[in-house]
């Protein structure tokens, strides 16, 4: 059995909580209690140190523990520095220190999102007595080195990590366990609609409502787009639409159906290759080859259109997304038990700024039933 665990907002939280204690009560606090909001229930959160580093602020460390997750979080270090002050009308103000990640496309603002702004903002004012305010400084000291090993730039958030997420629970994503829960949510909503669309991630997911999908028709895949595939053919769907940042999507191009990338990568190959095809010159071809990133391959495309006037960015990405739809009903047939009509796909591919690259031309049909 697959052990779950807590995401990473959450041991800041125990970090502020038992560091607000401290200023409190002048005592350490060996576990700190969480609610987690979502779902409601309390964590209870071991905290490793406490330290008083003057009259008005402390600090404290817990260690992100994910679960049997394939996190590369897991045991790094989160320290919360807490501060009494008198000025501001807010009781509790939330700052990112060293290791946060910056949102280049939201003003540098630290990427500390919505869920653990309110799992900070409820579990401190909680505790806060009438008038008293404090400042909250939360900091991952192996978060700069740990976010190059992330796609977090590809989203536009750089020198660290990011507080995401819309639970306290971290499921463990590539586990067949999780594959079981996906199923299940699969099946009542094939039960339900003969069209619906996959997610790999938060991002598609908000995207998605975004644009007006009705969000009973959103099916969260995490990186098990092959079984969820083959289970929607085999529920009787009729109609899918694969709906992903294009550095994970892609990969379908290429024949990986399972796309962590701790057992399949391929993306520089598939976008090269499409590249080739489409008639692109040799240097760009290799530039394209050796990007650290889809994204930053992405980024040179769309330099060479506006230079030049030229349209490869909608080429190679038309070809990219009709190749996406055409091997993934290769895939459902390969597996499909009936040998016959299988289940249509369309794709549609985003960048990191969550805009729309471009749509198969299945896709464009499916958005006019969904939208």
């Amino acid at each position: 059995m697959y052990r779950s665990g807590y995401t990473l907002p959450v041991f800041a939280c125990a970090a502020a909580v038992a560091a607000l204690h401290w200023l409190n009560d002048r005592k350490p606090l060996s576990i700190a209690s969480v609610d987690l909001i979502e779902p409601t229930q309390i964590a209870e959160i071991p905290i490793e140190q406490v330290a008083g580093l003057s009259e008005n602020t402390a600090l404290a460390i817990a260690r992100s523990d994910p679960g049997d997750n394939l996190d590369l979080t897991k045991d790094t270090p989160i320290w919360a520095l807490v501060e009494w002050r008198e000025q501001g009308d807010d009781a509790v103000i939330i700052k990112g220190g060293e290791g946060i990640g910056r949102q280049l496309n939201a003003d540098d603002k630290p990427a500390i999102y919505a869920y653990a702004q309110r799992l900070l903002q409820e579990n401190l004012q909680r505790i806060l007595a009438p008038g008293e305010k404090i400042t909250v400084t939360i900091i991952l000291p192996e978060g700069r080195s740990l976010a190059v090993r992330t796609s977090n730039s590809a989203f536009g958030v750089v020198e660290g990590l990011s507080l995401l997420g819309t639970t306290g629970i971290s499921q463990p994503l590539s586990t067949p366990d999780q594959l079981a829960v996906f199923r299940a949510e699969l099946q009542n909503k094939a039960s339900r609609f003969e069209t619906l669309v996959f997610c790999i991630g938060e991002n598609g997911l908000d995207l998605a409502r975004k644009l007006g999908i009705n969000p009973e028709q959103l099916v969260k895949t995490a990186n098990w787009l092959g079984p969820m595939l083959v289970e929607a053919d085999v529920l009787g769907v009729k109609e899918i639409l694969l709906f992903g940042y294009h550095g994970k999507l892609m990969k379908l191009a290429g024949g990986i159906f399972h796309t962590h990338h701790y057992l399949a990568d391929g993306r520089r190959e598939i976008l090269a290759a499409h590249c080739a095809i489409a008639g692109l010159k040799s240097p760009d071809i290799q530039v394209v080859f050796n990007s650290t990133t889809a994204e930053a391959a992405l980024t040179h495309l769309k330099s060479i259109d506006a230079s030049t006037g030229s349209d490869w960015v909608n080429q190679v990405y038309s070809a990219i997304a009709e190749t996406i739809d055409v091997r993934s009903q290769e895939y459902i047939q390969s597996h499909s038990e009936s040998g016959t009509k299988v289940t249509v796909c369309g794709s549609i591919l985003f960048d990191r700024d969550r805009k729309i690259i471009v749509k198969s031309k299945t896709a464009g049909l499916l958005m006019g039933k969904l939208c």
